[in-house]
């Protein structure tokens, strides 16, 4: 009696560390949530008046789950870019991720491989910030929970707000809709200034790839094409560029 006592009372502590982790990792989410819900919005209106569905475009937040490829990819179905072209260009554009992962995986190497799977794919830009400001709840006891939460709240609000704007874009006049998409050039100029004030050759970069998309547009080439070149130029010349400074 005295063992089935002592295991019941180990279970209930280990089942309350595990809910206190999760609340607190819900506390630390919430700020991803109030930023991600407004951009899923815009995203959803977008994306639907783009051409895309209902069904399609959350589909994409539920199994993509990446905010600037999301966009970058309803602006190539947009322009009528193929299937081939859109999975390049969102490739390249987040294999960042595999960076972050890499990182995220160290700081969890205390943590089972049943839970590294699901957690990689739900890092983002913010949860992988968000998650490296609070390492040591890796060293805790259930501190699997705390990640589990941030990403979860990211996510939820990501699919559900993107979900609300597709709702939306059969509402919005399509004037208004089409206003709304300085919202991608924001996201990508708000990435790209912070790392311009760092280092000024990754503007020089930018420009570069933005040069070459035109070019090659202006050459006969295909829209989504065109985005997939300039791209892949455009990192290799940041490889070339980036490597030279270091040396």
């Amino acid at each position: 009696m005295r063992t089935g006592a002592k295991l019941r009372s180990s279970s209930n502590i280990r089942s309350s560390q595990a809910g206190h982790m999760f609340k607190r990792g819900l506390m630390v989410g919430f700020p991803i949530m109030l930023g991600y819900i407004p951009i899923a919005l815009t995203y959803g209106v977008l994306a639907r008046q783009s051409g895309m569905s209902l069904l399609e475009l959350t589909l994409m937040s539920v199994l993509v789950f990446a905010g600037a490829s999301q966009f970058m990819g309803a602006n190539m179905i947009a322009v009528g870019a193929g299937a081939v072209e859109i999975v390049i260009a969102t490739f390249i554009l987040n294999f960042r991720h595999f960076v972050m992962n890499l990182s995220f995986m160290n700081q969890l190497r205390n943590i089972p491989l049943k839970w590294k799977a699901p957690l990689s794919l739900g890092l983002t830009d913010e949860t992988f910030a968000v998650s490296a400001l609070h390492s040591e709840e890796a060293k805790k006891e259930k501190g699997v929970y705390f990640y589990a939460a941030i990403i979860l709240v990211a996510y939820l609000s990501w699919v559900l707000g993107s979900l609300v704007g597709g709702l939306l874009g059969d509402i919005i006049p399509h004037a208004l809709s089409q206003s709304m998409g300085i919202a991608l050039y924001a996201m990508f100029i708000g990435l790209l200034v912070p790392s311009v004030k760092k280092n000024i050759k990754v503007g020089l970069i930018a420009i570069i790839a933005m040069l070459l998309n035109a070019l090659c547009v202006q050459l006969g080439m295909s829209s989504g094409w065109a985005i997939v070149v300039g791209t892949i130029i455009g990192a290799l010349s940041g490889i070339y560029l980036l490597k030279e400074e270091e040396a």
